[in-house]
């Protein structure tokens, strides 16, 4: 069993910034990558971003080059540094590993 526990989310201006954590306890024995997904107010949930193990990331075309994900593998935690944000980047922001999810950080941006 994997624990993933998000926070860092908040209400900040537009243009401004936020860095999410997601920290994981339990059994981590998996390779698999960490993902965060987001889910804007009234929409499906996205894809913002993956790390690999190996350190490999992935972005989401309308986070790309305002968003950094990190790992910390000694502390099992994964790091989201979002920048330049933009109203629309509101959402709930979840750190979804293997199949386990974590309960999701509010973030809001006023314009």
């Amino acid at each position: 069993q994997v624990q993933l526990v998000e926070s860092g989310g908040g209400l900040v201006q537009a243009g401004g910034s936020l860095k999410l954590t997601c920290v994981a306890s339990g059994s981590i024995f998996s390779d698999d990558p960490v993902i965060w997904y987001r889910t804007p107010p009234q929409k499906q949930r996205e894809f913002v971003a993956t790390i690999t193990k190996s350190g490999q990331t992935y972005y989401a075309d309308s986070v790309k080059g305002r968003v950094a994900i990190s790992m910390n593998n000694a502390k099992n935690t994964t790091y989201l540094e979002m920048n330049s944000l933009k109203p629309e980047d509101t959402a709930v922001y979840y750190c979804n590993f293997n199949k386990f999810w974590g309960q999701g950080t509010q973030v809001t941006v006023s314009s």
